[in-house]
């Protein structure tokens, strides 16, 4: 599957999940035990918040080894999460990489009120550089996934995977996908 396909099917994926009353993906038993005999083949990888109301596999509805996921506080991106995305990439074929914040982030908040102290200080201040200055919360998310998805690109420069940045929004389900040139809705 290319990235044009993963990416089309983690549209219609969020499209069933916005009808959906309960989650779709296939988590049954034989996915299970084939995925543990042959492997993972994920098709794309999700760099998401930790956040609880983000969970990418019922946002996409994806079940077993379908996606790739990396949860970590404001969708940052360090040596490990970073490490993670070449794994996925490298050794396991995703052609896709999405970097997914959501609306009503705290960690996003928190930057705009001007920080965290702690090891909360590492995401905030990262956050800080990515929003510049903007008191928007939902442009801040924006501007925040794009600057995690540049930084994913960088990493993974000269390589046929895509990286998209994306915003979840928590009250109505929708996810928005952008791209460099329009990340800020």
């Amino acid at each position: 599957m290319d990235a044009e396909k993963s990416l089309q099917r983690l549209k219609e994926g969020n499209d069933r999940y916005l009808l959906a009353k309960r989650e779709i993906g296939d988590i049954s038993d034989e996915v299970r035990r084939y995925t543990a005999e042959h492997g993972q083949h994920p098709f794309a990888v999700v760099i998401a918040c930790s956040d609880s109301r983000e969970i990418p596999e019922a946002i996409f509805s994806c079940g077993i080894g379908e996606l790739f996921v990396i949860r970590v506080a404001g969708n940052v991106v360090d040596d490990s999460v970073l490490g993670s995305v070449e794994y996925a990439a490298e050794h396991l074929g995703c052609p896709l990489v999405v970097v997914l914040g959501h609306s009503c982030c705290g960690a996003v908040a928190a930057t705009i009120a001007g920080g965290a102290g702690g090891y909360t200080k590492t995401i905030t201040d990262q956050i800080a550089r990515a929003i510049r200055g903007e008191t928007d919360a939902r442009r801040a998310s924006c501007l925040n996934a794009e600057r995690t998805a540049a930084a994913v690109r960088e990493v993974l420069r000269g390589s046929a995977v895509s990286v998209v940045s994306a915003l979840y929004d928590v009250r109505t389900g929708r996810v928005t996908f952008f791209d460099g040139e329009n990340a800020h809705p």
